[in-house]
């Protein structure tokens, strides 16, 4: 994919404050086309990374036959994105849970996997499915749990206006998506859905 043109993005930030009646050369508009290009380079810097890299390195688990590997649980993954319906944001926090089958990952690339799939035009829905199969592609676990809990404001600001409402998606893989061990593992995470 080609790099971000902050020129282009420039060029339609100002188009649109004329188009709004607004004069983009007026002094507090000035700098906003170089801002907001600025602020979508961030916004939109997943496009371009493959979150299985992540990944890819983690370590394999040294595991007799008979035994099983536990849950791991990470709760409490900040994350930001921006809905793709509105250019509005969406944040939250995700919740991702794993049963290792061979592999472990350090706990700090777990947020790099969030943040390489929300930092690009997305849909709530989407993005639970998409960390769910990078975690599935990445690890090979037995089970994969991803609930992702947040606020939309094309929701809170706009329309029905409902700025106390949030959304919960959820999307499970393997022994996760089995329903005892999915409530099981929701109510470690102490999330309802």
């Amino acid at each position: 994919m080609a790099p971000i043109d902050t020129g282009r993005i420039e060029a339609a930030v100002a188009e649109i404050l004329s188009a709004i009646g607004e004069d983009p050369g007026r002094a507090g508009l000035a700098t906003t086309p170089q801002r907001v290009a600025q602020a979508y380079t961030e916004f939109f810097a997943g496009l371009d990374v493959d979150p299985v890299s992540f990944l890819a390195d983690s370590p394999e688990l040294e595991l007799g036959s008979d035994e099983l590997s536990e849950l791991v649980v990470m709760r409490d993954i900040e994350f930001r994105s921006i809905c793709e319906h509105h250019l509005l944001p969406f944040i939250g926090v995700a919740h991702l849970a794993y049963v290792p089958r061979r592999r472990v990952v350090g706990l700090g690339r777990l947020p790099r996997v969030v943040d390489a799939l929300a930092a690009r035009p997305q849909v709530q829905e989407r993005l639970t499915e998409e960390i769910a199969d990078a975690l599935q592609d990445g690890l090979d676990p037995r089970g994969v749990l991803v609930v992702l809990d947040a606020v939309h404001n094309c929701v809170t600001t706009r329309g029905p206006r409902q700025t106390h409402s949030s959304t919960v998606t959820l999307a499970s893989r393997g022994t996760l998506s089995d329903p005892v061990a999915r409530a099981e593992t929701m109510a470690l995470i102490g999330t309802r859905a």
